[in-house]
């Protein structure tokens, strides 16, 4: 049964949120958070609120803290439900979403306690702040067309690396098709001409070109995982793609 507690159409997408007593085949009373895509954004688990649902959150989480044992700062590009910003405990996290509505959606029906949002446009906001000044940068933005092209060009990936400190961790979650996809092949040929070690994770889908969950992962210094710790993600390896450029003027 799902019962409808918000519609709304934004300036950047259509919302809802709706809470149902069955998500992804299990049993129990989650509230999600939708847009027009029909991707879910976010979900709370209603009975154990501290419990994460969505695999890229945890597997995000755990790269993070595997990454940088006690990130310090954390810029997070998307707000979404606020999973991952409520989860780092102990950080200094700085959000920055585009639309208020999601800002105020997180806050009324998911139970964000963080620092308040950034309103504005995530890459002029991380422009704004200092080089080296950040453990890890995450970006978990979305619209109806997908991820933001100017959060995925060789512009924005020299910004993140600038803004990070020596050893620090850039994560995107994106949608894809598995290794083969190209449009996923120029964004981990992209970074890797900004990142020493650049590392790509999906999520097992039952067809091969079957749109899924998956993370860009870059640094510096090596990136370190331990299978167990990547909630279902298996590391693939994309084959050569383009450069992805910022457009001109």
């Amino acid at each position: 049964m799902r019962q409808l507690l918000l519609y709304q159409r934004s300036r950047y997408s259509e919302i809802s949120v709706y809470e149902t007593d069955e998500l992804y085949g299990e049993r129990g009373a989650f509230r999600v958070l939708q847009f027009a895509s029909e991707a879910v954004q976010g979900a709370l688990d209603m009975n154990r609120p501290e419990r994460i649902i969505l695999e890229y959150p945890r597997a995000m989480l755990y790269l993070l803290q595997h990454h940088v044992p006690e990130p310090g700062r954390v810029f997070i590009i998307g707000q979404g439900a606020g999973t991952i910003a409520n989860h780092l405990n102990g950080s200094n996290v700085i959000v920055a979403e585009i639309d208020p509505l999601v800002a105020e959606i997180s806050r009324l029906y998911f139970d964000y306690k963080g620092e308040p949002v950034k309103i504005g446009d995530g890459r002029f906001l991380l422009e704004k702040e200092k080089p080296g000044s950040f453990d890890g940068i995450i970006v978990d933005a979305f619209s109806e067309q997908g991820t933001p092209s100017h959060l995925t060009s060789i512009g924005f990936f020299r910004l993140a690396a600038e803004r990070l400190d020596r050893e620090g961790l850039l994560l995107l979650n994106v949608f894809g098709r598995g290794a083969e996809d190209a449009w996923v092949a120029a964004l981990t040929t992209t970074l890797r001409e900004v990142m020493e070690d650049v590392r790509v994770f999906s999520l097992p889908a039952d067809q091969p070109h079957e749109p899924r969950n998956m993370m860009i992962a870059g640094s510096r210094k090596p990136i370190r995982y331990q299978v167990q710790g990547m909630a279902g993600f298996v590391e693939v390896e994309p084959r050569a793609g383009y450069i992805i450029h910022d457009p001109t003027a």
